[in-house]
């Protein structure tokens, strides 16, 4: 148990795995699907990864409170020591979508934030109940959640404590979709199924110039993404498609 991960057909699963605990992440969880991470990004025959939870009560409901926490409280180690399980300037540029069921809380909800695309359960439930227990969640969401949604709502989350049902969050702006649970994974894998179809060097083009312009001044971004955007139209998925799209076709990506 822990952090499980296939690679079948292009998609890469990664899935917290301790549903028994509620999937809370230890130390050995989070080096893990660091791991994962940096797998799928660096395995060619990744074309899009799902993050994932094995049970129905919680996707996860963040560091185990038995073990990961005191080792933070006691200094033990460098919160940065997590970057890679929370995404944080990992350069995975291959779609990230989030499948969501049961409770997402702290660092769970974290590294949420971390994915592209977040579809949810309707039995899903969201918080950062961090500082009514005294902490920070700083796994990203200081940086990123006021990136992704409006000041207010983002505020209210980060600064309550409060719970949020899925079609909450969807109202928010900060999930993609609500779906009964038995069609979680279903419309999961479809969603990533018609992803792994597109043109991987074009994703990861998109992908990497959301990431990187984001901070730029607007002339500086302009130019960054020129340069970004010639990559991709020079490139040999874009012979491909163009190609296709002349006779009529549907170009097949390598």
């Amino acid at each position: 148990m822990g952090i499980a991960y296939d690679v079948s057909d292009g998609i890469a699963m990664i899935r917290f795995d301790r549903p028994d605990k509620l999937n809370a992440l230890t130390l050995a969880m989070y080096r893990e699907l660091g791991d994962a991470f940096i797998a799928a990004r660096d395995d060619a025959r990744v074309r899009v990864v799902i993050l994932t939870a094995s049970g129905q009560r919680a996707f996860c409901v963040g560091a185990d409170l038995g073990e990961s926490i005191p080792a933070l409280m006691e200094d033990a180690f460098d919160i940065s020591q997590w970057d890679d399980a929370h995404l944080k300037n990992l350069r995975l540029y291959k779609p990230v979508l989030c499948a969501i069921n049961g409770l997402c809380l702290g660092g769970g909800f974290e590294i949420m934030l971390g994915t592209d695309i977040r579809i949810a359960s309707e039995n899903a439930r969201f918080a950062l109940p961090e500082p009514s227990l005294g902490i920070v969640p700083a796994g990203g969401t200081l940086v990123r959640l006021v990136r992704q949604i409006p000041y207010a709502h983002a505020m209210e989350l980060l600064l309550t404590a409060n719970g949020f049902t899925a079609h909450e969050l969807l109202a928010k702006g900060l999930i993609n979709r609500v779906v009964p649970p038995a069609e979680l994974m279903p419309q999961t894998l479809a969603l990533a199924e018609r992803i792994k179809a597109m043109s991987p060097g074009a994703l990861a083009v998109i992908k990497e110039s959301v990431h990187r312009l984001v901070d730029m001044t607007e002339a500086d971004a302009f130019a960054e993404e020129a340069r970004l955007g010639q990559r991709a139209f020079t490139s040999a998925d874009a012979r491909k498609g163009l190609a296709a799209f002349a006779k009529k076709q549907t170009p097949v990506f390598d």
